[in-house]
């Protein structure tokens, strides 16, 4: 291998593997952990490692004895039907977030079952991925059978859950030029309950309502409510919201249960967490950034503009990683100049004209 590009540190491995995949570079990460008092890659890592290469064709993987150093050569990313049993330790959306940058550019379209816990406070739930960054998918024109089934939910600690995630391949993505924010119209959101009473999804409902309902009157909670084998293994509850604006620019927030707290706590954190990620303000919330501008780069050999609030710590890593493997860097300015106290940048980037070159003709 000629161009095997070096990291060091735990973070951000996931990223750096996607970006490895995608642009066919090899990566090498090393001093991962080597000063803790475990050493090496966790379980999760390692799974989502196994995960890769059965997504995969020819990607070789190579980890040391110690587990402190891993070194990936990419294959080709082949999709068709994939089952995995993601480890308890992270929920389902840790091991589903990169898959969904790499879907669209396989061979045969993607057809995953990934089995594990389905929300978790540190990873995005299935419920945001599917309403959420999905629909961000769209924005570059993948969406005919882009779908994700959560056929059972699996809160921790027992996990139990089970999704189902459709994606169709493309040959290009298309350029996107998303800078008008509008204004929020609409807030949906689904409340779940799993092995507790049922009227704990009111109850959330209700508490959410109290608080959002002094700012716009189009606000629709489901309650989603599963039965028997498909509610998991524990119980557990949870709250995600999104809102809609004008553009359809959305924003999300969620929250889960916590030992101790009452279905009004969730409700009041996560209608809160929403208002603070509206008031971030920008096209595309904090939890998304990654994704869109990572399909901003793979775009059409055109200028793409998207207008965002200010990049998070990963999102900055996530710009500099870019630049190591794609050699493509954004022009970031402030979206009004005129008014200071406005702290949305507008992102702008030349895309790489990137070609699925994997995909079957048909």
């Amino acid at each position: 291998m000629a161009s095997v590009i070096s990291y060091s540190g735990h973070q951000y491995l996931r990223q750096r593997l996607v970006l490895s995949i995608l642009s066919g570079k090899a990566v090498r990460i090393e001093k991962v952990r080597s000063e803790d008092e475990n050493p090496g890659l966790t379980d999760y890592e390692v799974s989502l490692l196994r995960l890769l290469e059965k997504v995969t064709n020819g990607t070789v993987v190579e980890i040391s004895v110690t587990g402190t150093a891993v070194l990936l050569k990419p294959g080709i990313i082949a999709g068709g039907p994939v089952t995995h049993d993601c480890p308890l330790s992270r929920s389902i959306g840790y091991f589903l977030e990169p898959l969904v940058m790499l879907g669209p550019f396989s061979k045969k379209p993607f057809q995953l079952t990934l089995r594990g816990i389905t929300t978790d406070e540190n990873d995005l739930s299935a419920d945001l991925i599917r309403t959420v960054t999905l629909l961000h998918l769209q924005l570059f024109g993948i969406s005919d059978g882009l779908e994700l089934r959560i056929k059972r939910r699996g809160a921790p600690p027992g996990g139990g859950g089970e999704v189902q995630f459709l994606c169709p391949v493309v040959k290009q993505v298309t350029t996107v030029n998303f800078i008008e924010p509008g204004k929020i119209k609409r807030i949906r959101g689904i409340a779940h309950a799993v092995r507790v009473s049922p009227q704990f999804s009111n109850r959330m409902i209700d508490a959410a309502r109290s608080v959002l309902n002094r700012y716009i009157p189009d606000i629709y909670l489901y309650s989603d409510v599963y039965k028997g084998e498909e509610s998991g293994k524990s119980p557990g509850y949870g709250l995600s919201l999104l809102a809609e604006s004008t553009t359809s620019a959305i924003h999300c927030a969620e929250v889960v249960s916590q030992p101790g707290g009452t279905p009004e706590d969730v409700a009041l954190l996560a209608s809160r967490a929403l208002l603070s990620e509206i008031r971030q303000g920008g096209c595309v919330d904090r939890k998304h950034q990654c994704l869109v501008l990572l399909m901003m780069v793979l775009g059409s050999e055109d200028v793409g503009r998207c207008r965002m609030g200010e990049p998070t710590v990963r999102t900055v890593q996530f710009l500099r990683d870019i630049r190591d493997f794609f050699g493509t860097s954004f022009k970031i300015v402030p979206a009004n100049p005129s008014d200071p106290s406005c702290t949305e940048l507008m992102y702008s980037c030349y895309g790489t004209g990137y070609v699925n070159v994997n995909r079957t003709l048909a």
